[in-house]
């Protein structure tokens, strides 16, 4: 049985490589599934690699209230309605002590990783509670622990679990669950873009460097997250709302 059929999905930042590696198994388990990116060469390819019906997008800043209402609308007059919002899109910043971080950045990071969380949350919820459903926020292992010169995306990744865990009170008598997926290091552009940040001279010994934190010596694979996303999604997880998943393979909180 799938465990997803029937289930009409939003993936924001749909075509990186944890929210494809989510719309392709969300798709392979019976779901209807809009993808939401800014790029839309990258969103045309995502959708060519699920290769289905099943799969169309939007192209999309989730830091623009207007463009995120359309998404949602979108979704509700193309799948029928929202049954499942993966709410993802995030980006890393720089890689800079604080004293040193730029203040734009910090304010385009906290934009996206948080006002786009914050934004999905006001238009979703909505249009998701005429039927219930299940709302997945991608935090980090960053959102539980403390790690030097990456200030904003810790504070965002922080901040998200404390909406999730307000949206989880606002929206349980809805019918409507809200938790985070919290992941460690996966292999992503994310990462590779983190480990050149740390190491431009040898990004891949920064990396070998972050697998030894690791206790499964290893990075998670997009496939990792997507199905802790999937458990999340699917009715398996009906009575699971206001919690951190962590997927991390063992890495430790610092700090």
């Amino acid at each position: 049985m799938l465990r997803l059929a029937e289930k009409r999905a939003i993936v924001t930042g749909g075509a990186g490589g944890i929210g494809l590696a989510a719309s392709i198994l969300f798709v392979q388990e019976g779901a209807k599934v809009l993808l939401v990116d800014l790029n839309e060469d990258a969103l045309q390819e995502a959708v060519a690699t699920i290769g289905s019906d099943a799969a169309s997008y939007v192209v999309a800043d989730v830091t623009q209230p207007e463009q995120v209402q359309h998404y949602t609308q979108t979704a509700v007059e193309r799948l029928g309605g929202i049954d499942v919002f993966i709410n993802n899109a995030g980006i890393e910043g720089e890689c800079k002590p604080i004293t040193d971080y730029s203040i734009e950045t910090f304010d385009k990071v906290m934009a996206v990783n948080v006002r786009g969380v914050w934004l999905g949350l006001k238009y979703v919820i909505p249009e998701m509670q005429k039927g219930g459903g299940s709302i997945v926020i991608t935090s980090s292992t960053a959102g539980v622990s403390g790690d030097p010169n990456m200030s904003a995306y810790v504070t965002s990744k922080h901040a998200v679990i404390g909406l999730m865990r307000t949206a989880a009170h606002e929206c349980a008598t809805m019918g409507i669950r809200v938790n985070t997926v919290n992941p460690g290091a996966t292999e992503t552009r994310m990462m590779r873009s983190i480990e050149e940040q740390f190491s431009p001279e040898d990004s891949e010994a920064k990396k070998r460097e972050i697998e030894q934190w690791i206790a499964m010596k290893h990075y998670a694979t997009p496939q990792d997250i997507a199905q802790m996303m999937l458990f999340l999604a699917s009715d398996e997880s009906r009575h699971c709302t206001g919690s951190i998943y962590m997927v991390d393979g063992g890495q430790p909180k610092r700090c």
